[in-house]
């Protein structure tokens, strides 16, 4: 499913809004910690076969990240997690509040502290994201979606993430689903399967990087294109 946003569909284009992981993914960078929102957002982003048990799910997290930030208002965890199941929360329903909202809470993150890669990556990833789903021009007027503002971001998180896969292999899926035949996007895909993989998310993505290696290395860019939508959170459930 991708649902669209009803003040932009039209002429038959679908257009719901694809929170790359930068949200999605973000929401996995850490080892879980048994039932945080973290972890509730692992299993939707990734496990559950089915989207209505994802977007139950995805509400449950926000609502963990929401009360802890009754307890502490300034906790960078719950307020990422907040941004991301806001992020998910869009992708799953195509609600245009949820995705505005997402953005705005990331770039306070962001603005807080530059050299926050995890809130880097979740930015540049919701500006990709929702440009691949909507379209430039379309995004940008619908929900402040910028693609140069999103590959500047993801840039950014390879930059400050150090030695690790998640970085270089999210940001390659994101770029490669958007222009399969992107120069960069091979590069990070390449940097990925070289990088440390502390977490089980950084095994993942390298994997992933590998996979996509493949048809590029073959010149099939339809495949790249397909399999860059799949191995981001939710894209099983994306039909386009």
């Amino acid at each position: 499913m991708a649902r669209g946003y009803g003040m932009v569909q039209g002429g038959g284009r679908r257009a719901g809004l694809a929170m790359a992981i930068g949200i999605a993914v973000v929401a996995v960078g850490a080892p879980a910690r048994a039932e945080t929102a973290r972890d509730i957002l692992i299993q939707a982003s990734f496990v559950d076969t089915d989207e209505a048990s994802a977007l139950k799910r995805v509400s449950n997290a926000y609502a963990a990240a929401v009360a802890a930030l009754r307890r502490a208002p300034e906790d960078h965890e719950a307020l990422l997690m907040r941004a991301t199941a806001l992020g998910y929360r869009a992708k799953l329903t195509g609600n245009r509040t949820d995705a505005v909202s997402a953005r705005r809470q990331l770039e306070a993150l962001t603005t807080q502290n530059p050299r926050d890669a995890e809130a880097q990556l979740a930015l540049g990833a919701w500006h990709v994201g929702a440009v691949k789903k909507l379209g430039m021009f379309v995004g940008r007027a619908a929900v402040g979606a910028q693609r140069g503002v999103g590959l500047a971001a993801l840039d950014k998180a390879v930059a400050l993430g150090g030695d690790r896969a998640l970085y270089p292999g999210l940001a390659a899926l994101l770029r490669l689903e958007l222009e399969p035949g992107d120069p960069r996007g091979r590069t990070l895909a390449e940097q990925a399967t070289r990088a440390a993989t502390p977490t089980a998310l950084d095994r993942i993505l390298q994997r992933g990087a590998g996979q996509v290696l493949v048809p590029l290395r073959t010149g099939d860019m339809r495949t790249v294109r397909r399999l860059s939508s799949q191995l981001l959170p939710f894209g099983r459930f994306d039909d386009d």
